[in-house]
């Protein structure tokens, strides 16, 4: 994983030319069961799979369909609600597609008020930009110094208030002490992704080597990196605990005189004051002298002094998928409960925000659960024939179907697909979500259409398969070679 559409109701009415929702209670179906007799290829493949799966001891609902009729071409247990891992992304992307557009852009801001070469309280205050990185921050403190200011008499003041203080999305404390980048907290005014990087360069054989965090002013180090002789092997530590507001990072071992530059990247604890301190370090180093402290607030400033506007929305949500990023498919989920719903945004009015428009486009099953929005940890429960159905939708919506299927993964070229389906690298037919947890296997997009066939979309959702997540993954990726097969012709 990578640290860094829809459709309006009234194409509702196409949604049901698929099959209406099962009860999620209802005794499986047969991959024939549904299919069209033009697709005795699909049927076997899906069969094979459903073999393979329960060989396992595991479950699956699979739903293939034909995106320009609605017909399915192929099920299996497609109404059962299950684990989608970070198929769930899907939703996040077609729903912040419709309801915000693909020209979104997140804004982030510096407020005060200037007297001649100094600003009083300097306000940070951001609205969900899930990119923001110290780069911007660094040409936001260049743009204030380019206007004049010279000198923050007061604290610099970070305003968080877009979103509510519950800076950890749901179903991520499920794994309280993991300090991976992948499960970082979300806060309104972010950067990094509310991670930290160390960076270890070698010094002269013998002395101490240079430890460097990004982005700056947050991490205070204790401990040192000893350069070891070229023979030496590298053995770099790093802990990390929370200091208040702050880091601490306890860092020790060697790294060889000749080795490159190593980094770590791991999250935050506490993001509130990520940003702030990181700000003050960087007016510093631009020549601006800071007196004040950093802390939260500035809900009440106005007069925006340096305006920093993100990429549109249609582009950053190729992270989500492309990369499969968690850090922003939580924000962009957070942020439409905020748009919608009402500020301070929340996770629970986000889920509330994508379960409202499943049932706009006719795709809400029962059994439907939708918590957060990146798909991470045992949170989400959907069916393959609601995947399939927001797929459809969201390819035959022109305001937002090219940013939906540019967001995906290719087949043999990039992001999180670039080592599977390489025999269509070439015909890049292959777009598609991929989804893996330690018992979970997951891929929904579509197989592009050629001369003759239009496009088809496919979701497949393998569950209960601990330790054999591989097998299964390798299974699902014959049912899909199989469309493509049966749609080359």
């Amino acid at each position: 994983m990578s640290r860094a559409a829809c459709l309006p109701l009234a194409l509702a009415l196409c949604a049901p030319l698929l099959a209406a929702p099962a009860s999620a209670q209802a005794p499986a179906a047969s991959a024939a069961a549904g299919a069209s007799a033009r697709s005795p290829a699909l049927v076997e493949a899906v069969d094979a799979l459903a073999r393979t799966v329960a060989h396992y001891g595991g479950q699956v609902g699979v739903a293939i369909v034909d995106v320009d009729s609605g017909e399915v071409l192929a099920a299996h247990d497609e109404h059962r609600p299950l684990n989608p891992a970070s198929n769930a992304k899907l939703f996040t992307a077609a729903a912040a597609l419709a309801k915000l557009g693909p020209g979104h852009r997140f804004e982030t801001a510096l407020y005060g008020q200037v007297k001649g070469d100094r600003v009083g309280a300097l306000v940070l205050r951001g609205h969900g930009d899930p990119s923001l990185a110290t780069r911007d921050l660094w040409d936001m403190a260049h743009d204030l110094r380019e206007a004049g200011v010279r000198r923050v008499d007061g604290d610099i003041l970070v305003d968080q208030r877009f979103f509510d203080d519950n800076y950890v999305p749901p179903a991520f404390e499920q794994q309280p002490n993991e300090w991976a980048y992948f499960r970082a907290p979300v806060c309104a005014t972010s950067l990094d992704e509310n991670t930290v990087t160390m960076t270890v360069r070698p010094g002269a054989p013998g002395a101490a080597a240079g430890v460097s965090f990004d982005p700056p002013g947050f991490v205070d180090v204790d401990g040192t990196v000893r350069t070891g002789t070229d023979g030496h092997a590298q053995n770099v530590t790093l802990e990390l605990a929370g200091a208040g507001m702050r880091l601490t990072a306890k860092v020790g071992g060697a790294i060889p005189a000749s080795a490159r530059p190593v980094h770590f990247v791991r999250r935050v604890e506490n993001p509130a004051l990520l940003a702030g301190y990181a700000l003050k370090a960087l007016l510093v180093a631009q020549g601006v002298a800071v007196a004040g402290e950093v802390k939260t607030g500035g809900e009440s400033a106005h007069g925006a002094l340096v305006v920093h506007r993100s990429a549109p929305l249609g582009v950053l949500v190729g992270e989500m998928g492309k990369q499969s990023d968690n850090f922003y498919a939580e924000t962009i989920f957070k942020t439409l409960g905020a748009e919608r719903k009402g500020r301070p945004g929340k996770s629970e009015a986000g889920a509330e925000i994508v379960t409202q428009y499943l049932g706009e486009i006719a795709a809400l099953d029962e059994g439907t659960v939708i918590k957060n929005g990146s798909g991470l940890f045992d949170a989400n429960r959907v069916t393959a024939s609601t995947t399939a159905r927001l797929l459809r939708a969201a390819y035959r919506d022109p305001a937002t179907s090219a940013e939906m299927v540019s967001q995906l993964a290719i087949g043999g070229v990039d992001g999180t697909l670039h080592g599977r389906f390489r025999g269509h690298k070439a015909d890049r037919r292959v777009r598609a979500k991929t989804g893996t947890l330690e018992s979970v296997a997951a891929l929904s997009g579509y197989v592009l259409g050629t001369t003759g066939h239009g496009p088809v979309a496919f979701s497949i959702f393998v569950n209960g398969v601990a330790g054999k997540v591989s097998g299964a993954r390798a299974a699902i990726d014959k049912c899909v070679e199989a469309i493509a097969k049966a749609t080359a012709r």
